[in-house]
This record gives C-alpha cells, sequence and structure tokens, in this order.
C-alpha cells in the first residue's frame, strides 16, 4: 500500500511576507476618493478580528493542519481596538464606505459589541453612516444578536454550507448542528440585523447535493442565499479544479426546480450576480472567484488580524501597517502610506489562475482565509 503524503504547509510562525509601506515624500489631504491601477475605487475595507475558529470547516481550516497544537497568535500581535478604530477612520477618509469583521470567527474576540460600537460611530467622506456588517458561523449568533444590533452593527452573513445535518456536520467536522445556525440566524432576523445573507461554499463531491435544499428552505425568508464556488485561498484546503461547482450550474439546478431570471447589481464591485425566483420568492446571489473572474471592478482591502495589509484574497504578500500605527506615525502618513500601496495595485489572480503556471507559482504562498479574512 503506498502512502499518502499531504504536504502541511508552514502556517505555525504566521510571518506572512510583508513590507512597511513608504510614506510618500509630499503628503496630501485625504480626498475621499482613490483609485488603484486599473481605475479601481477604494470602497470596501474587511478587518479580521481573530484567526480563532471554533469550526474546523474542510476548505478554511481543516483539522490536519489547525489541530490541537496549532499556535494562534499571541493577544499582543493582535491589533487593539482602538488601534482598529482608528484606522478604520483613515480609510473611511480615503473612501471607504463599507466595513466587514471576520474572523476566524468574529464572535470569539472578547468584548466584540464594543469594537462595534467604536466603527458605528464613523462617518465616511460623505458624511453618511459606515455600512457596518460581519460574517459569522453564527454559533454565538442567538447569545450576541442583540447586543450586536444595539452596538450598531448594520447586519450579518453567516456561513452555512448545508440544510442536511449529517453533511453540515461533516463539512464544519466539529458535529456542529443545522438547528443552532438556524437559530441564531432568527435571532439576528428578530432583532432587526437584516437583510442576512447566508454563504454555502459548495464543493462537489461532498455537499452540491445540497444546492437546491438550500434553496428551497430559505425561499419566501427574505434570506439571500450565495452559492460559493470552492475556491483555491490558501494552502491547506488542498483545493483541486475538480471539485468546483461553477456556478451555473447552480443555475441551472435551482432553475429546473424554482425558475428564476438574472437581476441587477446593486453597485459596483459587488461580488455576487443576483437571480431572483421568478414567482417572487426572494433572491439569490452566485459567487463564482473561479469560472467568473470578478477582479475588473474588485473595490476591497483586507487587514489582517495583526495589521498587515492585502490587496487581494489570493495575495501572497503584505504591507506592515502596525508597524506604522505602533512606530508614531501621524493618520495623514499612515493615510498616505495606504494611497500609495492602493495606487499601485495590479492583483487579478482570478483572472490568471486557469494559467498552470501562476497556479504553481503561488500554491505554497497564498494567505490562509483564517488568517486574512474571507
Amino acid at each position: 500500500m503506498t502512502d499518502t503524503v499531504i504536504p502541511i504547509f508552514d502556517l505555525r510562525d504566521h510571518r506572512y511576507k510583508s513590507m512597511v509601506p513608504s510614506i510618500p515624500a509630499q503628503l496630501l489631504a485625504p480626498t475621499g476618493f482613490i483609485a488603484d491601477s486599473r481605475g479601481r475605487p477604494l470602497h470596501d475595507l474587511r478587518i479580521s478580528v481573530t484567526d480563532r475558529c471554533n469550526f474546523r470547516c474542510v476548505y478554511c481550516m481543516p483539522k490536519e493542519v489547525f489541530d490541537k497544537d496549532y499556535t494562534f497568535l499571541p493577544h499582543s500581535e493582535l491589533l487593539s481596538f482602538e488601534e482598529i478604530e482608528r484606522v478604520a477612520r483613515i480609510f473611511a477618509s480615503q473612501g471607504v464606505e463599507k466595513i466587514r469583521l471576520t474572523g476566524g470567527e468574529p464572535l470569539l474576540r472578547k468584548n466584540i459589541e464594543r469594537l462595534v460600537e467604536m466603527l458605528a460611530r464613523i462617518e465616511t467622506a460623505s458624511g453618511k453612516p459606515l455600512d457596518l456588517t460581519l460574517t459569522t458561523n453564527a454559533s454565538l449568533l442567538a447569545r450576541k444578536a442583540r447586543s450586536l444590533r444595539d452596538a450598531g452593527l448594520t447586519r450579518v452573513t453567516v456561513s452555512l454550507d448545508a440544510i442536511d445535518d449529517g453533511t453540515f456536520r461533516t463539512m464544519n467536522d466539529v458535529d456542529f448542528a443545522v438547528r443552532d445556525v438556524l437559530h441564531g440566524i432568527e435571532v439576528a432576523q428578530a432583532v432587526g440585523l437584516a437583510p442576512i445573507k447566508v454563504n454555502m461554499v459548495v464543493k462537489r463531491g461532498t455537499n452540491d447535493q445540497e444546492i437546491v435544499p438550500m434553496a428551497r428552505h430559505f425561499r419566501h425568508s427574505g434570506i439571500i442565499v450565495r452559492f460559493i464556488e470552492f475556491m483555491d485561498v490558501g494552502g491547506s484546503n488542498h483545493w483541486q479544479m475538480d471539485e468546483v461547482l461553477p456556478s451555473s450550474e447552480v443555475v441551472r439546478r435551482i432553475g429546473e426546480v424554482f425558475p428564476l431570471e438574472p437581476v441587477g447589481a446593486n453597485y459596483s464591485g459587488e461580488t455576487a450576480q443576483r437571480w431572483r425566483y421568478r414567482d417572487g420568492g426572494g433572491e439569490i446571489g452566485l459567487i463564482s472567484s473561479v469560472t467568473h473572474a470578478f477582479c475588473g471592478d474588485c473595490s476591497r482591502i483586507r487587514l489582517s488580524t495583526e495589521g498587515k495589509l492585502y490587496l487581494c484574497l489570493f495575495a501572497t504578500e503584505g504591507y506592515d501597517l502596525r508597524a506604522l500605527l505602533r512606530g508614531g506615525r501621524s493618520d495623514l502618513e499612515i493615510g498616505n502610506a495606504i494611497a500609495q500601496v492602493w495606487q499601485g495595485r495590479t492583483d487579478n489572480y482570478s483572472e490568471q489562475r486557469s494559467d498552470p503556471a501562476v497556479r504553481a507559482a503561488r500554491a505554497e504562498s497564498k494567505i490562509e482565509m483564517s488568517y486574512i479574512g474571507g
């Protein structure tokens, strides 16, 4: 019998390649708008508040890597709430209008409600409230939904990869029940964290039989299910192209049971393609990074738990913003450094993924999703 060797990437020291962004010689006051080298404006900031999670989803934090001996970031290396608030204000002055809190599982961060309250006071460059949202596995949502809403959270996105309990337990790999996720969603809806979106990562041969049941369950509920193609984020999920189920197939399967029609985007840079049920039962979304790259209008930047900036979900290196925050730099200096980084951005990995040489070159150096945030 031949042994199977599973490569375990060197994730434990958390020292992904990064550089300290330089401060431009000429400092400019923020105008509320910056664009990258392809003309893409900065609009969305995703902040990972913890690299820890209580699930071990097979496509994100598989147990063979993130086991009981895995070393997570020490608390001293995490950005404090005050540092996160400061960064968020600087980003808002540069044009960010939407902030999503992610992880890991963000509700594991102690006193997360206090951070939400701090961020909810920030205004955009045009004087409007930020669109403040959070992605969660909902394991703690029922307990925290009310306090999050009272603190100023706008809405939530919940990860749920199957409506069948056995399939979902296989996906999360910690024996967590579907009913507890659904209870969290119900409580969130009741306290006004809406509209709620539910994200389902579709992995061919693992949970693709759950596509229609998921659609059926959430029709007429006001909840939008978004079906996400299994992506090659990080290096630990053993991604294979033949495990990707194209979004076109998702639409076909659902449409055969519940007829669909396409809907226009809510805004430029929206990740999901929208479809609605012809009978008025609501809508679904398709996130198709593998088969339908949306790099062309991507407006997102990511801040890791320890303060590294990443320009793409599939990045291989970042920019050490924490060094500037803790190095005595002013808001104006940091804002100009951020603007310079964004203006030089050329990232378009999803458009290049079909090239085997590009995939091979990045295979062992991409940042893990649990560290960078989804």
